[in-house]
């Protein structure tokens, strides 16, 4: 049971005084550019003895076409394969017999890879990455190796998964007709059927400096870091502007609605989506903080409405994602037993009508906004947070300064916006509707 507690208005305006981006430490770096088009920027970290290197390459899953899905993420895997001077397989074990960690991902938009080592490990974590940026040995054996690795990763994603195929079909509904509509893992015979000469092509198109943001960050000696950066990135040959696709989204004139049913499915589930806009657009604040107002925590207006009071659902959820060139927003809910899939989506929409014709209490609002300095406080206290943030402003705002102003346009959103955005995006002629359903044997 769930005790609600009135407080007097003199104590809220004390519990959630307002945000102040006075109270934030601004990240410091140091940006210059290689005469080969590389983008460095180095940021000084004195919180312990270790570096970090993240290289991000302006690559996704977008940059990529119908029939050939899948080789930003393939490509994920072979830049840990080897080198002309580092042998098949040794990466990872240079980089954890120096006491460091090592990872990367792909997403729609782009391509990271980050070594974390003590900080006199910093020179072979720089050689590593230069030597991938150079040197990648792209052959039969390491092409055949990395095709089995994400025939693995794909049969883990899918098999046995309850629900394993639902971000697939989320943006395939959302982004039909474009390049968004795959995920970046791709369709797996896209890369079963995909030439050695085709994935040399792509490496030769997107991995190269003048594609590329390089952020090292840690307890650096800043004058020897760029030493070794000169030394092992200055001279590796830039290519040209990568031609990328035309993205162009159709007008869209109503809602498309999907229906899955799968044999591990165990209860049904229902999730709507909008079209939004991608992240460089002023209403990605707004949007973010909607979501908040909708699913941050079991005080939220879907958890509240849909897990507690009325029991439909044993979790419901929402989320706003800015990328590239689109936007989504998406509401998501499992089906309590019993409950159908239709009085899921009645009840979720009668609040997303409340948000636009109500908006949303002072107290909500002033809630949202706390936990938004939380969220920021965490992503300005990581190391890997503030060269995430530096690397992502820079090689896709070209303006890195903005990674010490994104919280004062959080804390410029008022609670109009928020209930302007869900009457503008949110519109019941352009939801989106993919439906779980289960197989008629498991009822």
């Amino acid at each position: 049971m769930i005790h609600r507690v009135s407080i007097p208005l003199i104590l809220l305006s004390a519990l959630f005084a307002p945000l102040r981006s006075q109270d934030f430490n601004p990240i410091t770096w140091e940006e210059y550019t290689l005469d080969n088009g590389l983008t460095v920027i180095l940021h000084v970290d004195r919180t312990a003895p270790t570096a970090m290197t993240y290289c991000l390459y302006r690559v996704g899953s977008k940059d990529e076409i119908t029939g050939r899905t899948g080789f930003a993420h393939f490509f994920e895997h072979l830049m840990f394969e080897g080198t002309k001077n580092i042998e098949r397989g040794q990466i990872d074990k240079l980089i954890t017999a120096a006491g460091g960690v090592l990872n990367a991902s792909t997403s729609f938009d782009q391509t990271d890879y980050f070594f974390k080592v003590p900080i006199n490990q910093l020179e072979l974590a720089l050689w590593i990455e230069a030597e991938r940026m150079r040197n990648l040995v792209i052959d039969s054996i390491g092409v055949e190796t990395q095709r089995d690795v994400v025939k693995e990763e794909l049969k883990e994603r899918y098999e046995g998964r309850p629900y394993g195929t639902l971000w697939d079909n989320v943006v395939k509904n959302t982004f039909s007709g474009t390049q968004y509509e795959w995920t970046p893992i791709g369709v797996p015979e896209d890369i079963n059927r995909a030439t050695i000469e085709e994935f040399l092509d792509f490496h030769s198109k997107y991995y190269l400096p003048n594609n590329a943001c390089l952020v090292v960050g840690g307890d650096i000696d800043v004058a020897q870091t760029k030493k070794w950066i000169e030394k092992y990135f200055a001279t590796i040959p830039s290519g040209p502007e990568a031609q990328r696709p035309t993205i162009i989204f159709p007008e869209q004139h109503g809602g498309r609605h999907v229906v899955v049913e799968e044999e591990l499915t165990p209860l049904p589930a229902y999730i709507q989506t909008w079209y939004t806009v991608d992240f460089r657009h002023p209403d990605i604040y707004a949007l973010e903080l909607l979501d908040a107002v909708l699913s941050n925590g079991k005080s939220s207006r879907l958890y509240q409405r849909l897990v507690d009071t009325d029991q439909l659902a044993l979790t419901a959820s929402s989320f706003s994602v800015s990328l590239e060139k689109a936007g989504l927003f998406a509401l998501f809910a499992i089906a309590n037993t019993g409950v159908t899939t239709e009085q899921i989506e009645a009840a979720i929409n009668e609040e997303i009508e409340r948000v636009q014709v109500e908006g949303i209490s002072e107290e909500e609002f002033q809630k949202i906004r706390n936990a938004q300095e939380a969220s920021f406080t965490r992503s300005f206290t990581s190391l890997d947070g503030k060269l995430r943030n530096l690397a992502s402003y820079s090689l896709f705002h070209a303006n890195t300064a903005l990674v010490n102003k994104e919280f004062d346009r959080y804390m410029q959103v008022t609670r109009d916006d928020i209930r302007r955005v869900a009457n503008t995006y949110l519109r019941p002629e352009h939801r989106n509707i993919v439906v779980y359903t289960v197989p008629d044997e498991q009822r």
